[in-house]
């Protein structure tokens, strides 16, 4: 009685946002299915060009009363993303994952940091990536993708606002349970995520997973120590951001507890 069906709700980012957590949080849920990988379908045109049955193929098997969700952190930085998936099915329901966007720059740096470090690659202290010549690089990558209010513009074109749920990503580390029910409620779910399903892991310093009898933390990889920065570059990062979060709190009619 399963099948593979094309996701209900997809989770398009941000990277660095912690939607790997809210993934593998919500696939405690009975009612939700996850893919297991970042499928890239809508970002990459490679795989784009592959068709919808191609992307189908890649979901995991479901029953009729289960939502199938995938994540791709890329979808929500995507110039062709909004367009893609509003062509697939224009009454999705889309979760979006932030956080504090200067801690997104520098969580972004930090991935990059390891895998060059594993890779035995040349590496680059933050602050003489993040200032050229004196001056905030802007045309740094891990910045631009923090630009949220510059991003959302594109999907608002495409999607109206109550098909966008913003889960706070600052507060889903901290205390993960309202944040999920919020996203239950969103889903039309019955609310079966439960304080219980979490337990605080002082070693890693962030919850992991309890459910169907067995105990889960998220990959190594995540909550790696993040270098400590210069605070002058810290202050330039936070005014720069500045107006473009009062722009977006606008956009969405929804303020953060952001610098």
């Amino acid at each position: 009685g399963t099948s593979r069906q094309i996701p209900q709700t997809i989770i398009i980012g941000v990277r660095k946002g912690g939607t790997r957590a809210l993934l593998e949080m919500l696939d405690i849920h009975p009612n939700i299915v996850v893919a297991a990988t970042e499928v890239h379908f809508f970002d990459w045109d490679e795989n784009y060009v592959k068709g919808i049955e191609w992307y189908r193929s890649l979901m995991p098997f479901s029953y009729g009363n289960q939502i199938t969700i995938e994540k791709t952190p890329g979808y929500f930085t995507s110039p062709q993303a909004p367009e893609r998936i509003h062509g697939m099915n224009s009454s999705i329901k889309l979760l979006l994952i932030l956080r504090d966007p200067t801690e997104r720059v520098i969580s972004d740096y930090t991935q990059v940091y390891y895998n060059r470090v594993e890779s035995h690659k040349p590496v680059q202290l933050f602050e003489d990536i993040v200032i050229k010549n004196g001056a905030l690089n802007t045309k740094y990558k891990a910045i631009q993708r923090s630009l949220y209010d510059v991003h959302m513009e594109k999907w608002l074109k495409h999607f109206s606002l109550d098909q966008i749920h913003i889960v706070d990503g600052n507060t889903l580390i901290k205390d993960p349970l309202p944040e999920l029910q919020k996203v239950e409620r969103f889903l039309n779910l019955p609310s079966r995520i439960m304080s219980s399903n979490f337990y605080f892991n002082q070693t890693k310093g962030f919850y992991c997973i309890r459910s169907d009898g067995r105990e889960r933390c998220l990959h190594e990889s995540k909550g790696r120590p993040h270098p400590l920065v210069n605070t002058t570059v810290l202050e330039q990062l936070y005014s720069y951001f500045r107006e473009h979060n009062a722009k977006f709190y606008r956009m969405v009619n929804h303020s953060f507890d952001w610098h």
